[in-house]
């Protein structure tokens, strides 16, 4: 199995699985339909993402079995935040739900766009990408994907969500962004793009 099918079937199950935990607990408040349509639009658009722009490090092939254990699995995790949320019948502050979905937006804008500026670029010129969305980042994929798991893990009012946000932080994200760092460096000019840019917040000075 591809490590990215079991990536999709977790994306793939996100609507079916909050849909099921508000028929569950019976919860049809305005927030569960929020996070629904937020961490459902964002799985969809994951999908799309795959079928136009994929990310080849996920045509990496692992046996049924590990693929389940140490992809989908840890994957699961983040059904955490829709079960706090749905099953304690939680209500947010007006304020609170706008932050959210500035979040969750801003977050989208970066990892979405970001990843098609990087697949598109590299299909015409290859090396190092130092401009657009890259030119003050060097992760505004990660940078967009920790904000959209955010906005979900703040909706839940829950440290644990959080806890396994930044599991995938520092066990995956980081270690990819450092691996990535020193792939690059093998470019004459990263040094000098490393010194302007960050290596996951944006760097303007």
């Amino acid at each position: 199995m591809k490590v990215g099918t079991a990536i999709n079937i977790h994306k793939a199950l996100v609507t079916p699985v909050v849909l099921g935990l508000m028929w569950f607990f019976n919860n049809w408040s305005t927030e569960a339909f929020i996070y629904l349509a937020i961490h459902g639009s964002y799985s969809i658009l994951w999908l799309i993402k795959d079928s136009l722009y994929p990310d080849k490090r996920f045509d990496e092939k692992q046996p049924v079995a590990i693929a389940i254990i140490f992809v989908f699995l840890p994957l699961a995790g983040y059904y955490i935040a829709p079960y706090l949320l749905i099953s304690r019948h939680v209500t947010l502050t007006p304020p609170l739900l706008a932050l959210v979905l500035v979040v969750y937006i801003f977050g989208i804008f970066l990892h979405y766009v970001s990843d098609a500026q990087k697949f598109y670029t590299l299909q015409n010129k290859k090396g190092l990408i130092e401009e657009g969305l890259f030119k003050y980042t060097r992760n505004p994929n990660y940078l967009g994907e920790i904000m959209i798991y955010s906005a979900y893990a703040a909706m839940s009012l829950h440290w644990l969500p959080f806890l396994i946000l930044s599991g995938w932080v520092f066990g995956f994200f980081i270690r990819n962004m450092l691996a990535k760092d020193k792939s690059l460096s093998r470019h004459a000019q990263f040094a000098e793009y490393k010194r302007k840019s960050g290596l996951l917040f944006p760097k303007f000075f």
